[in-house]
């Protein structure tokens, strides 16, 4: 998978490619050879002489991941967690009385407001990611729904709605067909 359809390198795989480094810098110590380490771990051996200069430069710390590629989030974790803690409260405790869900627009401006920081729809979005939220569809009711009646409606009224009209055996006439006669 491309980076741009999603891909790259999440958490569980920097940790597998740092332990396959560290395991590197130990051949290292043992006196083996690049392409000797390479073989080992199955990896490039361009790679393994990259991580044999970084080792001999600055030692394991050296080979030690630097953590996810790209900026630092605008957000930082004590910010999420109010964040998140505002979100809880609900959108009538941010002013929305009209309308009981929080949109990105929202959210957006709640960062604003609580932050004093100006962010994008897109770093919003990243931001309830980093909190677990995912993309909900509101599921629009009336106020006046019945819900036990139509609990009732869906149980005994609906499979009688339902069901064919029943069938008429080879060579006799269908009511409609004797009523266009």
């Amino acid at each position: 998978m491309r980076y741009g359809d999603g891909g790259g390198v999440d958490q569980a795989e920097r940790v597998r490619r740092e332990r396959v480094r560290q395991r590197a810098a130990v051949l290292f110590a043992q006196g083996r050879t690049a392409v000797e380490v390479a073989g080992a771990l199955e990896v490039s051996t361009k790679s393994a002489y990259q991580w044999r200069r970084a080792w001999k430069a600055g030692g394991v710390q050296a080979l030690a991941s630097r953590g996810p590629a790209g900026p630092d989030p605008k957000l930082s974790d004590e910010q999420l967690a109010r964040l998140k803690a505002r979100l809880e409260q609900g959108p009538a405790a941010a002013g929305h009385g009209e309308d009981q869900r929080w949109t990105l627009a929202r959210i957006v401006a709640l960062i604003a407001t609580m932050f004093h920081v100006r962010v994008s729809v897109t770093t919003a979005w990243q931001a309830m990611q980093r909190l677990g939220y995912t993309p909900q569809m509101p599921i629009h009711r009336a106020i006046e729904r019945d819900e036990p009646a139509i609990t009732h409606w869906r149980r005994y009224q609906w499979p009688a709605v339902k069901e064919s009209p029943p069938a008429h055996p080879p060579g006799s006439a269908s009511p409609t067909s004797a009523a266009r006669r």
